[in-house]
């Protein structure tokens, strides 16, 4: 006999709060990877230039005609890279942008666990904490982001967990949550340099509360403990670039670096915020706009000010001013003149870096969150109204990530010269010339053999084709508007280049040579150097 079940034992498991964590992870992970298959099916998935050049860079320490750790190149932080390289020597987990995805797929449920969590220390009731869970899980902007091979994900992950770790230790003053702070931290200074912001966000902070709490030696021990461990990434990162590059500082001031892209949008006039703190604001502001949602936003602005003109434990202020350590970041990043942001009708014409307004989104929650915990009598008003903004959007399916992806600055259709390439060269014996620091996208979207890819990693096959093509490029790919591309900028003035090679076909963003016939006797066709 079936027994009915009664809203006591219902309610039963809803104070088991076992069964609620279970429950969340569950309903995370669904959404995780239900998303995933959606923007897969859809095509979405590689929207972004950048989640292809994520996803190359990792197959080529894998695999290619110069494989290793060397492929990590300078231009980004090394972890999500090396972390596709458990899976991404299968093609599938290559083509399909898995390889990177189920990291942030990872992190996209670990960040809605943190938020929980984070909200249970701060003495949320279970009603606050679901909210919190919610608002983060039905954001269509990271529900994105978490599908893509792009960083953000994986960031917001270890930065709220290094922000949750820091209010343990603020509670409890056991040593072990201060070094999972600078543990989950130092992971993401290898990440993103919002990470390097703050680790030293965090330990200034440290310092400044422990000399205060117990005295000038042990605050000392602590510090020094904190940037031990949490700098131990930025460390590795000047090492490697000493070691491969012969400057610790190449990822700084290299041809290819941030600060090389900001110099070339300077010269062009496009720094608008630099200098400008109000601007700087102004435009972060609208950002986090498009991606929290204005309810959302001002709900958690308010509270945030709320939370700090009361009296408070202090400790706790501390903690939620970690938490908006992204905020921080991006307004000096843009002040600075070292980070950009387009919003169309408001700063230029288009999209660029909008997503970047997402990194406040697990803050703005958990505000939220406290607010609606606090606020007894119109506890059922706003969340009513939260749940009606969450429908329509989700029925509206507006992502202002995905469109900045689709037609804004981050993306380049190359679908054209991809084709035509992957049709010339998919079935031929034969290497493509090609600079990925300008192209990389392209030698993606082509679906070829990572060995058949003659570009700057592969040492002296690259040095050789430079000054010989004719010995080793059947293909040269070159964008012939683009600073970055090395190889137009040789072969431009080669008659070598001009006498044997015929342009198959100019494209959008770059054109396509294939060797004539009279010189292809000279081609070498097979790796020869080991």
């Amino acid at each position: 006999m079936i027994k009915e079940f009664s809203y006591k034992k219902f309610h039963s498991i809803i104070k088991n709060e076992k069964y609620v964590v279970y429950f969340i992870l569950f309903l995370l992970s669904a959404i995780s990877i239900i998303c995933f298959i959606y923007y897969y099916k859809n095509g979405l998935v590689w929207t972004y230039n950048d989640a292809k050049s994520h996803l190359n860079i990792g197959r080529r320490v894998v695999d290619g005609l110069r494989p290793g750790l060397a492929q990590l190149g300078s231009v980004w932080l090394p972890l999500l890279h090396l972390l596709m390289t458990l899976t991404i020597w299968n093609d599938f987990m290559w083509y399909s942008g898995l390889a990177g995805a189920i990291w942030s797929m990872f992190s996209f449920v670990g960040t809605g666990m943190l938020i929980y969590f984070y909200l249970k220390e701060l003495n949320v009731g279970m009603g606050g904490r679901l909210l919190g869970v919610l608002l983060f899980a039905a954001n269509l902007n990271i529900i994105y982001l978490q599908s893509t091979a792009m960083t953000e994900s994986v960031l917001l992950f270890l930065l709220t967990a290094g922000a949750y770790y820091f209010l343990l230790w603020l509670k409890r003053e056991k040593l072990y949550y201060l070094i999972a702070t600078s543990f989950f931290i130092m992971l993401s200074t290898l990440v993103r340099y919002d990470g390097w912001f703050m680790l030293a966000l965090v330990g200034f902070i440290l310092a400044v509360y422990s000399w205060y709490k117990f005295g000038f030696k042990k605050a000392e021990g602590l510090t020094v403990l904190f940037f031990t461990f949490g700098g131990f990434g930025i460390l590795i990162w000047f090492a490697w670039n000493y070691l491969i590059f012969g400057d610790p500082l190449y990822f700084i001031f290299g041809p290819y670096s941030a600060h090389a892209q900001q110099e070339s949008f300077a010269s062009a006039g496009l720094l608008q915020t630099k200098y400008n703190i109000w601007l700087s604001l102004y435009s972060y502001f609208l950002a986090m706009i498009y991606n929290v949602g204005i309810l959302t936003l001002l709900l958690g602005v308010y509270s945030t000010v709320s939370f700090w003109i009361k009296k408070n434990d202090p400790r706790y202020k501390i903690a939620i001013l970690v938490l908006f350590s992204p905020f921080f970041f991006n307004v000096i990043a843009l002040f600075l003149g070292h980070s950009i942001l387009f919003i169309p009708e408001y700063i230029n014409d288009t999209w660029f870096n909008v997503r970047y307004g997402v990194m406040v989104l697990p803050a703005i929650v958990i505000m939220v969150a406290c607010l609606v915990d606090r606020l007894k009598k119109a506890q059922i008003v706003i969340v009513l109204l939260i749940i009606f903004v969450i429908i329509i959007s989700l029925l509206s399916n507006d992502s202002v990530v995905i469109e900045d992806g689709k037609v804004g600055i981050s993306h380049k259709d190359i679908s054209l010269i991809s084709q035509a390439l992957h049709e010339q060269a998919v079935n031929e014996k034969g290497y493509v010339l090609i600079a990925v620091a300008a192209n990389d996208t392209i030698a993606f979207s082509a679906h070829l053999p990572m060995d058949q890819y003659i570009h700057e990693g592969t040492d002296r096959y690259f040095i050789e084709a430079l000054n010989n093509p004719t010995k080793w490029a059947r293909w040269i790919v070159m964008d012939e508007y683009n600073e970055y591309d090395l190889i137009w900028k040789t072969m431009n003035e080669k008659q070598e280049f001009k006498d044997c090679y015929y342009r198959y076909g100019k494209y959008p963003h770059a054109s396509l040579f294939t060797i004539k016939d009279e010189c292809f006797n000279n081609l070498i066709l097979e790796p020869i150097y080991e």
